[in-house]
């Protein structure tokens, strides 16, 4: 059976609660059509992110990695196209560090792009009834870290596919914050289920807009 290794963050910068962590955990054990899903927490925290990454890749062998992060603010599903090579962070991660202009990878690509089906996921998580966009910007914090790792880690590894899905508040989160936009778990959840399955269904990708302005 193909493993399909989902992450998401603990929780930071004094949120309660990570939407991230609570989604994937939540599918920790599907099976479904010659595929389980393992979910794995990541620490919030520059260096051991990637470390958690890589031992559960290690461990795991699987053919598909989505990590997912916590976007305080995003509107929707927000599938990222490409992680860069820099770490410069506007805060402090969960163990005080506070990187500035650092390459993620000394000597690495300045960038990778997703290896997920970023445009069909768009589309089939348009077509259930869920709002969706595709990220030109992981940002340049913990979530674009692990991308980044991520992809250092799968450029070496031709059979796994992988990639990053940042998600809005939860609504209790939103609560604390007036004025921001929120998903609810069961919503977010099944995004994931979308995500998932257009994956390993999708052998390319679809030819479709889905570029920014700005």
């Amino acid at each position: 059976m193909k493993t399909v290794l989902l992450t998401g963050f603990e929780p930071f910068n004094k949120e309660p609660v990570n939407p991230a962590w609570e989604a994937v955990r939540a599918l920790d054990g599907w099976k479904e059509g010659g595929f389980r899903v393992v979910a794995r927490q990541l620490p919030c925290a520059f260096g051991a992110a990637i470390e958690t990454m890589r031992g559960a890749i290690e461990e795991l062998k699987p053919v598909l990695v989505i990590a997912v992060g916590q976007a305080g603010g995003r509107l929707d599903l927000s599938v990222e196209r490409v992680a860069i090579n820099i770490d410069d962070a506007p805060i402090e991660d969960n163990v005080q560090k506070q990187p500035v202009d650092q390459p993620i990878v000394a000597g690495g690509p300045s960038a990778y792009f997703s290896t997920l089906p970023i445009k069909a996921i768009v589309q089939a998580l348009r077509t259930a009834g869920m709002p969706a966009s595709v990220s030109q910007s992981a940002g340049t914090f913990v979530c674009n870290h692990v991308f980044y790792g991520l992809m250092h880690l799968q450029a070496g590894r031709p059979g796994m596919r992988a990639g990053f899905i940042h998600i809005p508040y939860l609504p209790e989160q939103a609560a604390r914050h007036p004025g921001t936009a929120s998903m609810a778990l069961p919503q977010v959840v099944e995004g994931l289920r979308v995500a998932v399955r257009t994956s390993l269904a999708t052998a390319g990708d679809i030819s479709a807009g889905a570029g920014a302005t700005h």
